[in-house]
């Protein structure tokens, strides 16, 4: 999938529209359901307080990653800043996993082991509560699925989750999905709380809120984690740059290696047969091939090319 500059620069500034989309719902959400819960004590509102500001925490987070991974390069990081927004996204799995997914799975535990109805002149406040965030949660969704979909060329959701480079898409629309689900979930408790007066309905519904975090919480470190890692370019960007790569004297490829420093930088490095000449022509035909590398895959920003004859390549068994 090959992306323009245009495009890049696009595909970011949508994820922080999203981002924003997302924490102005959650802050708003986080402060009913905290009122909610406090009326009422259902371990569902407790569960799901918590889960909205552990999502408007990992906002923030997202932010501070996007922001810190503008660093200009330095000497003792020659590469720039740019992995930054994957710790501050794998940070995002933990927090979520820990302060949503294990906290309500406790809290489960808890109210299980001692069942409260919800009862009160006040039994009214978590459906209408639940009922507008779930109305919040599906306008953040929307605008994340809205600001998303133009970049998925035809790609599944899943697929487009598991191959994208930039953090923030994957991270804000797992979140804004589970967070639909869980206060389906939430739902689900404490209206057969309020129907049966058995607390026990209340701590199912938070249980399953937990495992939904924990779930979602897994998901995102495995791909935050491989990213941080390392990753290539995708096999169409790589076929792209192969192409690319040869052209005029450069007669073939050898070797080439791929890695993404950051969601919009692409390190290139490549050893490739070209045509024996002087230093001149050989430094020329290395540039030419540079430039047709960027023109169709701009985020290469950095490119290394090794020039050398197939032959002797093949004697030396050198390997990049």
């Amino acid at each position: 999938m090959q992306i323009s500059k245009k495009e890049w620069l696009i595909l970011s500034q949508t994820g922080t529209r999203a981002i924003f989309a997302a924490l102005m719902a959650n802050l708003g959400i986080a402060a009913t359901k905290f009122v909610a819960w406090l009326v009422t004590h259902s371990s569902s509102m407790l569960a799901e307080s918590v889960h909205s500001v552990a999502d408007s925490a990992n906002q923030l987070l997202l932010l501070l990653g996007g922001k810190r991974a503008q660093k200009a390069a330095d000497a003792r990081h020659p590469f720039g800043y740019g992995r930054k927004r994957y710790l501050y996204a794998f940070i995002v799995s933990i927090v979520l996993f820990s302060l949503g997914g294990l906290f309500a799975i406790y809290e489960a535990w808890h109210k299980w082991a001692d069942p409260q109805p919800i009862t009160g002149q006040w039994w009214w406040v978590p459906l209408v509560v639940l009922g507008v965030a779930i109305g919040l949660e599906s306008v953040s969704l929307r605008t994340a699925v809205r600001e998303t979909s133009p970049h998925r060329r035809g790609q599944s959701w899943w697929r487009f989750i598991h191959a994208s480079k930039s953090p923030e898409l994957p991270v804000v629309l797992l979140e804004d999905t589970g967070a639909l689900v869980g206060l389906v979930l939430a739902l689900f408790g404490v209206g057969f709380t309020l129907i049966t007066g058995d607390g026990r309905w209340d701590a199912a519904g938070t249980a399953g809120i937990g495992l939904l975090l924990v779930v979602i919480a897994v998901v995102l470190a495995l791909k935050m984690s491989s990213l941080l890692v390392g990753e290539g370019a995708s096999p169409e960007v790589a076929e792209a740059i192969e192409a690319a790569l040869v052209g005029g004297p450069v007669l073939s490829l050898i070797h080439m290696r791929t890695l993404h420093i950051g969601p919009e930088e692409l390190l290139v490095a490549a050893k490739v047969e070209i045509l024996e000449g002087d230093a001149a022509s050989i430094a020329q035909a290395i540039n030419d091939a540079e430039i047709r590398v960027r023109e169709v895959v701009p985020e290469a920003s950095l490119i290394y090319i090794e020039p050398d004859l197939r032959d002797v390549a093949a004697e030396s068994r050198t390997v990049l």
